[in-house]
Parts: structure tokens; C-alpha cells; sequence
């Protein structure tokens, strides 16, 4: 049965890093959920209840929202409801009760759903139409909501959590400026669960924004549940949710999803662990920050003060920077490298004190300013903190100048809060060796800032390459690896023909010197556990397409496969919307195959499964409090340690590695832990072949780190 919660849950994402966010607004702060009654023409829809279900199995999260909305007039109306496009996430279900039956939307190209849609309201049935308008927003739309009647919808989407070494952050952003000046303060029940298995064991959950609202408890070392509740209230914070895990070491991992009979899927995820940790020598940097009007909204230019200033209290001796302030043409502080000293960090934060928001957002001089400072004996990191607010035609101009950086140039992007054009940000940092990272309002910004700051000073491996052989891979949806960074993991997604052990070889350059790595991995004949990651796939493709064209032009063919994948795969874009129609007739109507009805059925079995072993593991928890009725009537019987030997998880059955719990992803780093469910972010425990590639890459980053001292004392 559906509930509110399912909505909510769709929308959550994260981020990127890694985020959960769910969102309605107030007269006085905007925020990701409205809900407009006749498109914005007059009328009050209340929503009477939300209900929101995350669940994050090894750094996959699958969100789940349930809404219930009541209409408030004597008159039919028709609902608008918007929302923020989540970090990174693939909108997997839309569903509306219908006569008392769940009906389940179908994916179909933008302008025949809207067609469609439209034609039922001179009937007044009861379609469903959710379209993504642009790169940051969402819009739903439902008629007709009858007088005093209620409308319960559905929405689940899927996103894979951006890690930091040993740590992921979750958001579900309702800070955001879709629309303004609407009362969208929740009536009813706001509830939001979030369940966080995974392999490598669980050391610390938080909730940086509801510090005090939160009930969470530990079942077991592998297994943490958060629980929010509250009667009525304002929900335009962002609810963030981060948590630690012990991840000591480098490693891949993999996840596969493969029917009978057809071509399998696999994700592939490389992380750089603590054993590479060493610190780059002194860089330059180049901070950048966009004070153009769009700025001024949600305390974007305030929080970017803050960032630049955390970035520059951290840079070392051996580092310079340079600060530039930016909206249609460039400011500098120094106009020259600045040694780091108290003067000049304070210099830096006197000028961007004095900046206001206003005019509008021309990136490229700026960066083609930064590119200037590039010295030939040091790497140079340029820092732009913006929300990518520019026009279609600037975007293509300054994606070809990100292609003409300088050698040893890199380009970090940080995004704040939640409106901001995440893909242009995405795409201008990788397109220059660099990263993407978005922070929300509410999450503890120096921690997220330290974070980013790490990634900066280490970076592990350029020209990443990974290889796949042995098992038919083909269509991968990354055209490009980025670089691979201390703690951040690179995912390689894409298909396989046949099961088998697969040679995969991972070739890169670790601080200059070449680097080349092979080991095996099994592909299995089937696994159905992980429905999710085929729609990830299509997802990526996507955004690849999309990418393209952002850097060129939009062109018909390259349409027409965005339209393909998003149909075949059931995924939300710009160019395709989800319709639920009133039955099954109505589908055969318009001749819209169910493809969305079958792989909902296939993604709720995987849940369902994954949902019962979860409650036992909270079945167990339980009946370890208390006395039990041994403890009544004889002592422990002490295991050969000295430790009782109660069923806890320290006397785990035979055969089954400790953490590891059926109803996890089915990774499988290499053939000796064929079994081993890996973290899904990237490098699990350390095995014999993943440490192959932690060893290769240290002794790479050992070799580099000695020539570069002996070239150093030559120069001395």
C-alpha cells in the first residue's frame, strides 16, 4: 500500500556528496516541496501526510515517499507540486491510488506525455504527469483532486552515495527556491526512516541538521537505523544524514544484476584508501567566487565566504593562492601568487567580505584569469565556487575552455545548497581532472570542507583506465574515467554478455609514474538482487548524452537514444516524464507497454527480501536486552576465548564471514571472496588481489614522492 512517504522518497538525494532532503515551504523560506492548487491560480492543497523510507545497502540508497494531500476548496482542482532534482538520482517509480488500486506511471517522450495528460482533463479522469522541467527541478502534476477529497502518491528514486575515504553523507534537500511565497507547512505526520546496512562495519551515524529529532540505534555493527517523526511543522530544512565507516584500505569492488537469459549489468567502483595518504607537496591556488545576483539567494555568497575561508586557514607553507571574485568580468585580490601568512589570509578575508551579489554569471574569463597563474614547477588547483547559473551558450564556450587547461592544471567545483546546476559542475571539474562536491545548507560545513580540502591535497592516480576482459563488457556508460583521488571512489559502469572470471587490468599514471595492475574477478550467471543498478546504468548513459551536447549543441539523433533509454529503462530527463493513467486500458489505449510495471514488480522483491532480513537482524537486537531465560536459571557457557557464547556477532556461524548478511549487494572484489558482500563505496577489507592494487599504487606513489625529493635537492 502506498503512502505519502513514497513522494519523499523519490526526491532524496544525495549527494554527491551523498545527501537525503525533503522539502516544503514557507511564506519566509523557500523550499523543495510546493504544492499549488489550478497551477498557481488561487486554492489551497494541504499536505495532510508524508512518510519517507531510505535505505542504504552498502552506498547504494534507494528512497522511498509516501504523501497524502487533501484539498481544502468545494471545487476540482488541479494539483502542481515541485521539487529539487536530487545529487546523482534516477527517479525509478511514480504510482497514484486510483479507485482504491495502485497504478503504476510508464516513461514516454516529454511532449506526447504532456499531450496526453492534457487531454484527460477535459474528461476529468485521473492522470499523473511527473516531468523534469530543467537540470535543478521536478514538477508534478495531478488531476483532478476532487472537493474536501484526498490524493495519495508515490515516488522512489535511486542514487549511489558519494564516499570521503571512510564516510557518506545523505541528503534529502527541502532548502530550495522552485517557487515562492507558498504556505507549504505539513498538517499531518512527517515521518522519514533510514536503514543503513553495509558491509564494512558501521562505526558512527549522525544527523549534522536534526541533531536533537533523530532516534537512532545500533542492531548490529553492520546495521544502523534512523527514525524521524514529527505531528506538523515547517520542513524547509534539508535533512542530512552522514555516517562513518571502517574502510582502512584500497580496493575494488563490484555489484552486479543479471537475468537469464540476458546480457548482465556490473558497477565497478575503485577507491584510494589511507595507505596512499601522503600529502602532495606545495601547490598553487586559485579560488574563485561567483558573486552574480543568483548568489544572493539561500545564503549561497555567505557559505562561500565561509568555504574559501576554511580552504585557505588549511593550506600549508609551501602552498600560494590567489582569491577572484566573479559575476560578468573577474576581481582579484593580489593580482600575483600570495605566500600563505596571517596577513594575507586575512587580506583575503577582508575582500571577500566586501563582495555583494549582483549582475549576472559569465564564468569564463574568470577561468581563462585562473589558467594564467599556472607556473612550470608546480601544479596549479583552480577552486570555483558557484551554482552554474549561466546561460546555455556560455556553458558550451566555457566546457571547451575547461578542455584547454594548462598541463597540471585541475578544476574543483563546489556547489551550496540545493539550487544550483549540479551537471554543468560535474561536468566542468572532470572535464579538468578535478571534482564536484555539493553541500548542503544544513550539513556541518567544516566537515564537508575538510573533506574536499583532503581531496585536494592528495590526489592518487591520473589517466585512469579499466580494462574488462573475458566476459563480453561492452556499452559503458562512462566515455571517461576522472581521477582518482585520496578516499574518493570512480565508478565504471556498464554490460556484460557472459558469466565467467574476467581479467581486469587498471592502468594509470600515480603522481607521474606509470602504473599497470591486473587481477580476476567473477561475473555471475544470474543475481537479481540489485534490480537498481540497471537503471543507474541507463542513467549515466544518459548523462553522458547529456553531456555531449551541453559542450555542443543539441541535435535530433542524440534526442532520440536519451528518449530510447529513458523509455526502455523507466528514468525521468529533460526530454522524457512519467504518466500514470487511470488502468491498464487506458496504457493499451495510447499503446504504452508496461515496462515500468514489470521492473517495479522486480525491484520490490529484491526490497522485499533485503526489508526481512532487516527486520530480523532487528529481531535480534531485540532479544539480546533484558535477562534471558538462560541467564535465569545457569551461567554462560564460555567459548575456548573466554568470551560467552551468546549469539552475538562475535560467534557468527560457520561459514559465514563476520559482517556479511544475506540481502546485501552482491559485490565481488575477487574470486577468494567470492562470497564477500563489498562496501558500496568503494574498497572493501583489504583481500589478496585488491591488495595488489593498494600495494602497486603505494609503491607508484613511493617511487614519485623519491624523485620528486631528489629532484628537490638537486634544486637546492
Amino acid at each position: 500500500m502506498l503512502s505519502s512517504g513514497y513522494l519523499r522518497r523519490i526526491l532524496t538525494g544525495i549527494v554527491a556528496t551523498s545527501c537525503l532532503a525533503l522539502a516544503v515551504t514557507s511564506p519566509t523560506a523557500s523550499a523543495a516541496g510546493l504544492l499549488v492548487a489550478d497551477g498557481g491560480f488561487g486554492g489551497k492543497l494541504e499536505i495532510k501526510e508524508q512518510n519517507v523510507h531510505v535505505t542504504i545497502n552498502n552506498g547504494i540508497a534507494v528512497t522511498q515517499v509516501d504523501q497524502v494531500f487533501l484539498n481544502t476548496e468545494n471545487r476540482i482542482v488541479e494539483a502542481l507540486y515541485t521539487f529539487p532534482v536530487p545529487n546523482g538520482a534516477s527517479v525509478s517509480n511514480f504510482s497514484m491510488i486510483i479507485g482504491g488500486k495502485e497504478m503504476i506511471g510508464e516513461v514516454v517522450e516529454k511532449k506526447r506525455a504532456r499531450q496526453i495528460y492534457e487531454s484527460y482533463k477535459t474528461t476529468r479522469k485521473d492522470p499523473g504527469l511527473l516531468e523534469q522541467v530543467d537540470f535543478k527541478t521536478f514538477e508534478l502534476r495531478v488531476f483532478p483532486i476532487a472537493a474536501g477529497a484526498e490524493q495519495h502518491l508515490s515516488i522512489t528514486y535511486s542514487q549511489q552515495l558519494d564516499f570521503d575515504h571512510n564516510s557518506a553523507t545523505y541528503v534529502y534537500p527541502l532548502a530550495t527556491s522552485t517557487k515562492g511565497q507558498i504556505d507549504t507547512t505539513t498538517q499531518g505526520k512527517f515521518s522519514l526512516t533510514v536503514d543503513v546496512k553495509s558491509v564494512i562495519p558501521i562505526v558512527k551515524l549522525d544527523s549534522p541538521s536534526h541533531v536533537d529529532d533523530f532516534a537512532i540505534t545500533k542492531h548490529t555493527e553492520n546495521y544502523t537505523r534512523a527514525s524521524l517523526e514529527l505531528p506538523s511543522g515547517d520542513l524547509s530544512r534539508d535533512v542530512v544524514i552522514y555516517y562513518e565507516t571502517q574502510r582502512p584500505h584500497t580496493g575494488i569492488d563490484v555489484v552486479t544484476s543479471k537475468q537469464a537469459g540476458e546480457d548482465g549489468y556490473f558497477m565497478l567502483s575503485l577507491t584510494a584508501g589511507k595507505e596512499l595518504e601522503e600529502t602532495a607537496a606545495g601547490m598553487d591556488y586559485v579560488f574563485v567566487v561567483d558573486i552574480s545576483g543568483s548568489m544572493a539567494n539561500e545564503g549561497k555568497l555567505s557559505l562561500s565566504r565561509a568555504a574559501i575561508g576554511s580552504f585557505i586557514e588549511s593550506l600549508g607553507r609551501e602552498d600560494r593562492f590567489e582569491v577572484m571574485a566573479f559575476n560578468t568580468q573577474p576581481t582579484l585580490q593580489f593580482q600575483s601568487l600570495s605566500d600563505v601568512t596571517q596577513a594575507s589570509k586575512k587580506a583575503a578575508n577582508d575582500f571577500l567580505l566586501d563582495q555583494r551579489a549582483r549582475g549576472g554569471t559569465v564564468l569564463r574569463p574568470a577561468v581563462m584569469t585562473a589558467y594564467k597563474y599556472k607556473s612550470d614547477d608546480r601544479p596549479l588547483n583552480v577552486v570555483i565556487l558557484s551554482d552554474g547559473m549561466t546561460n546555455v551558450q556560455e556553458q558550451a564556450e566555457l566546457l571547451s575552455a575547461i578542455n584547454d587547461a594548462p598541463a597540471g592544471t585541475r578544476v574543483f567545483c563546489i556547489g551550496v545548497g540545493n539550487d544550483i546546476n549540479r551537471p554543468l559542475l560535474k561536468q566542468l571539474a572532470e572535464g579538468a581532472g578535478g571534482l564536484a562536491a555539493f553541500i548542503s545548507h544544513q550539513d556541518n560545513f567544516e566537515r564537508q570542507a575538510e573533506a574536499f580540502r583532503r581531496k585536494l591535497m592528495r590526489p592518487v592516480a591520473t589517466n585512469v583506465s579499466i580494462q574488462i576482459d573475458g566476459v563480453g563488457a561492452h556499452e559503458m556508460a562512462n566515455e571517461k574515467l576522472p581521477d582518482l583521488y585520496y578516499g574518493a571512489p570512480i565508478w565504471a559502469i556498464g554490460r556484460y554478455q557472459k558469466a565467467g572470471t574476467a581479467k581486469v587490468t587498471v592502468t594509470a599514471e600515480v603522481l607521474g609514474q606509470p602504473f599497470r595492475q591486473e587481477l580476476e574477478i567473477d561475473f555471475p550467471q544470474t543475481n537479481d538482487g540489485n534490480p537498481e543498478i540497471e537503471r543507474m546504468w541507463a542513467f549515466e548513459k544518459v548523462q553522458t548524452l547529456m553531456n555531449r551536447m551541453r559542450a555542443s549543441q543539441e541535435d535530433p539523433q542524440t534526442v532520440d537514444e536519451i528518449v530510447r533509454l529513458c523509455e526502455g529503462y523507466s528514468i525521468v530527463s529533460e526530454y522524457a516524464s512519467f504518466i500514470v493513467l487511470e488502468n491498464d486500458s487506458e496504457y493499451a489505449r495510447w499503446a504504452i507497454q508496461r515496462r515500468n510495471a514489470t521492473r517495479v514488480e522486480r525491484d520490490r522483491t529484491a526490497a522485499e527480501r533485503l526489508r526481512q532480513e532487516l527486520g530480523r537482524l532487528r529481531d535480534e537486537s531485540l532479544s539480546r536486552l533484558g535477562p534471558s531465560q538462560t541467564d535465569l536459571v545457569s551461567t554462560p557457557v564460555q567459548s575456548g576465548n573466554g568470551v560467552p557464547n551468546d549469539g552475538s556477532a562475535n560467534n557468527q556461524p560457520q561459514g559465514q564471514p563476520t559482517g556479511q548478511q544475506p540481502g546485501d549487494l552482491q559485490f565481488t572484489p575477487t574470486p577468494s571472496h567470492s562470497n564477500w558482500d563489498g562496501g558500496g563505496g568503494g574498497g572493501g577489507a583489504i583481500d589478496p588481489l585488491s591488495g595488489l592494487i593498494a600495494g602497486g599504487l603505494a609503491v607508484a606513489a613511493a617511487l614519485a614522492a623519491r624523485r620528486r625529493r631528489l629532484q628537490s635537492d638537486v634544486v637546492k
